[in-house]
Formats: C-alpha cells, structure tokens, sequence
C-alpha cells in the first residue's frame, strides 16, 4: 500500500472542535545539533530516535496531530501503536539542504515519500518546509509548493504547507528586511495555491505587546486564504501561548509546534520525566488555548 484510499478531511488531525494542537518532530540535523549545545554531545541516530519516540509517546495522547520525518522513528512511532486514534499522523515530505549544525537554507520535495513507492498506510498528511526569500528562486518555489499540493492529493493525503522567511544579503546590506512584510508576503503569494493547511511564522516572533501582537496577526490573519496555524520556530518558549492565542483570536485554527514544547528537555538524563513535568503541562494548556479561541477549520475553507 502507498497511500490511504480517498483524501481525508482535515478533521483527521484536528480537535473534536475544528481546532488543531499539533506537535512537531520532524527535526533532523537541527535536534543533533540542539543536543550538542545542551551540553549533550553530537548524538548518534539512536539517541534522535529515542527522543522522538519519548515525544510521541507523552504528548501525542494529547495532539491532534503529529509531525515526524521518514529518517528517525516513523516507522517505530506507526508500527508501536504510540499514537492515538485521536492524533493524526503527518510525515514531512522535505529534502533539507543545510549545513552542519546551522539552519536549513533551501528544500525540495522528497522525492522517497512523494514517489509513490513508499508506504504511507497510516498517514494522514504531508508536510513541505518552504524557505521563502525574494531572489531569483523565488518562482521555483512557488513551483515547488504546488508540485507538493498536487502530489500530496494525487497520494490521497492532506497538504500542510510551511513557508519560512528568509532576507536576502541585499535587504541587509540595505536595512529594508521586516520580517512581518515578508511573512505576509509570502502568505499572500503561498496560500492561494490551495494546501489543505498553511502553516505561518508567528508575527513579531511572539515579541510584541498585547495590542501589537493582535494588530500583526489580523494583518496576517487577512493575508491568509484557507485554514491555518501557527509554529513555534523563534518565539520563546514563555511567550508562544499569548503568540497561539492572538493568531486564534485573528482566525488562525491553533498550532503545529516543536520548540516551544520540548526544546529543553534535549538532553536531559530523564527525557520522559522531564516531558511529563514541563512539556505535558504546556501541551495542555495550549489545547486550553485552541479549544477556546480557534476558529474551526470548516469555517476557513
């Protein structure tokens, strides 16, 4: 089997309201290096897999949805049952190109998941990080991002698509980056291709006071055609809930993070009790969060 029969709904990775709580794993090289700067050492590839499936095994009772990559733990996270009818299953279906230990600067679509030879039983959604710039390959990705949204249903599966900016050396040479222009930008460029989900940066990166962070996400929020959430990737850890409910109360339908949940538990001697004391009680009080302020995914499409 390659594929589920027939596309799902987005009620396969959403909360019994229409809301999504999401918990993202899919970090590769990035969570290796994040073990080195806890203090941890470069971990092997055991060391990743055991993390992702503590994770899994904590958080995802409490998730609409869990995102993981085909390299590390998928097959033991669908194989050992450590998921929930509840919590739908999204593979990242992203190549990564990055250097080692720093951020990822360009992806392409996998061609090992979207091929149509690998097992995706069990799967309710696919995921494309896209690195947003304003550059001269700035028309291939928008080519990128709809090759994916069409493989994703040709496999019969949801597409959550994520867009990441990035500056140009010329606009910081030039002092004219703002990365909230660019994140409505790239909404407004991105969303119309259509994914089942768009996945956003949070405006300001969570920084803002009340007041202005509700102004950045309604700006947002307009810019937005279809469903979506936010990510946690640059907003402290303290402040992603705020940031979770001013894109809710903006008309976002919750989250799909990984950071702001887990980030410092990497590393710790006892990964499973460490995530049942920090990253449990976060997990909650954001579904608290989406349950209450979410708009239903029904409502955006």
């Amino acid at each position: 089997m390659t594929a589920t029969t027939g596309t799902p709904t987005l009620d396969a990775i959403a909360r019994p309201g229409g809301g999504f709580a999401m918990v993202a794993m899919d970090q590769r090289e990035s969570l290796r290096a994040m073990f080195d700067q806890a203090g941890a050492g470069r971990p092997g590839d055991d060391v990743l897999i055991r993390f992702k499936l503590d994770v899994a095994e904590a958080l995802g009772p409490l998730s609409s949805g869990f995102l993981i990559d085909r390299h590390y733990g998928f097959d033991r996270v669908r194989a050992d049952g450590l998921l929930p009818a509840s919590a739908g299953l999204i593979l990242a279906a992203d190549a990564l190109q990055q250097e080692d230990g720093g951020p990822v600067e360009e992806t392409e679509l996998d061609d090992v998941v979207v091929g149509g030879g690998f097992d995706l039983a069990g799967v309710s959604a696919l995921k494309l990080l896209i690195i947003w710039r304003r550059d001269a390959r700035r028309e291939h990705r928008v080519e990128l991002a709809d090759r994916f949204i069409r493989a994703s249903a040709e496999l019969g599966l949801l597409s959550v698509l994520e867009p990441v900016v990035r500056a140009t050396p010329a606009e910081l040479d030039a002092g004219t980056w703002d990365m909230d222009d660019a994140i409505v930008e790239a909404a407004r460029e991105l969303s119309p291709l259509g994914p089942s989900l768009y996945k956003a940066q949070v405006p300001m990166a969570g920084a803002g006071g009340a007041e202005e962070q509700r102004r950045a996400s309604e700006r947002l929020g307009e810019a937005v055609q279809g469903p979506w959430v936010v990510l946690s990737q640059g907003v402290e850890r303290d402040r992603f809930q705020d940031a979770v409910e001013a894109a809710c109360r903006a008309g976002a339908s919750g989250f799909l993070a990984g950071r702001a949940l887990w980030s410092d538990v990497v590393g710790h001697p006892d990964v499973p009790g460490r995530l049942r004391e920090l990253s449990v009680p976060r997990l909650e009080a954001l579904v608290e969060v989406v349950d209450r302020e979410a708009r239903p995914w029904s409502d955006a499409s």
